[in-house]
């Protein structure tokens, strides 16, 4: 399910990342994202250090490597600018026997996150639309452009315990697909906060798939979180793992 790690299973923008503030949370680490966004005049820089993944498919593997990074800066109360990159990459693989190594970069990402004003203390929403497109090296991009809307919607049952779920609905080469990832996260002690997610997704002439994640964000500050996540793709025959580590900054 390589679509899931490119889509950032492990490394990419989050509705799993701990809240700082009253109106901001960091997007990784996780699949979906967050619902608040970045302040005005302030920007976030969230980068993987690397994000990983694995898969194997009888005797044939491949590993992969990748310094993914997301900047966010806000343009108004409730708006801010997405700048992403898969960052430069690695990978080792083995196919029919024959053994290879090969580097290259990844695409970049512009995007629009709103949040939306639902009137409620505990309930919250935003919209995001992306747009990824397909510069990087052969073999560490998508091909083709990808546009994108997600929406995500978190309520917070207490102080503990926050639930989420975003959508995301896709265009790639007149290909549409849709990705659900219903998440929990929860409070473990002093500075220390997990998550763990369910992700589903159906791309156009293709099979379901589907995966777990979890992880754990520790934050060293109000400014500064690091964080740490696994994942496992759950279709098919062929075993298929992610994980990552990442540290965000608040500037």
């Amino acid at each position: 399910m390589t679509t899931l790690k490119t889509l950032g299973f492990v490394a990419l923008a989050s509705a799993s990342a701990q809240v700082f503030a009253a109106d901001f949370a960091f997007d990784r680490p996780g699949t979906g994202f967050s619902t608040t966004t970045i302040p005005v005049g302030q920007l976030a820089w969230e980068q993987g250090l690397p994000s990983a993944s694995y898969v194997e498919s009888g005797n044939d593997y491949s590993t992969t490597l990748n310094a993914d990074m997301l900047l966010r800066t806000g343009l108004s109360d409730s708006l801010e600018l997405q700048l992403g990159w898969q960052g430069p990459s690695w990978s080792k693989s083995k196919i029919d026997g024959i053994k290879s190594e090969d580097d290259g970069l990844g695409d970049i990402s512009i995007g629009m996150k709103k949040a939306i004003d639902l009137d409620d203390e505990r309930l919250s929403m935003a919209l995001l639309a992306e747009a990824l497109i397909a510069t990087g090296n052969p073999g560490f991009s998508n091909e083709e452009d990808i546009y994108s809307l997600s929406s995500a919607v978190a309520y917070q049952y207490n102080d503990l315990v926050n639930t989420s779920i975003t959508m995301r609905y896709e265009w790639q080469d007149d290909q549409w697909a849709v990705q659900a990832v219903p998440t929990l996260k929860y409070k473990i002690a002093d500075k220390w906060s997990g998550f763990s997610e369910f992700v589903y997704r159906k791309a156009e002439s293709q099979d379901y798939e589907y995966g777990l994640g979890t992880g754990v964000m520790y934050a060293l500050n109000d400014r500064v979180q690091l964080d740490a996540s696994v994942g496992v793709d759950l279709n098919g025959a062929d075993k298929s793992y992610t994980s990552g580590l990442g540290v965000a900054f608040l500037f």
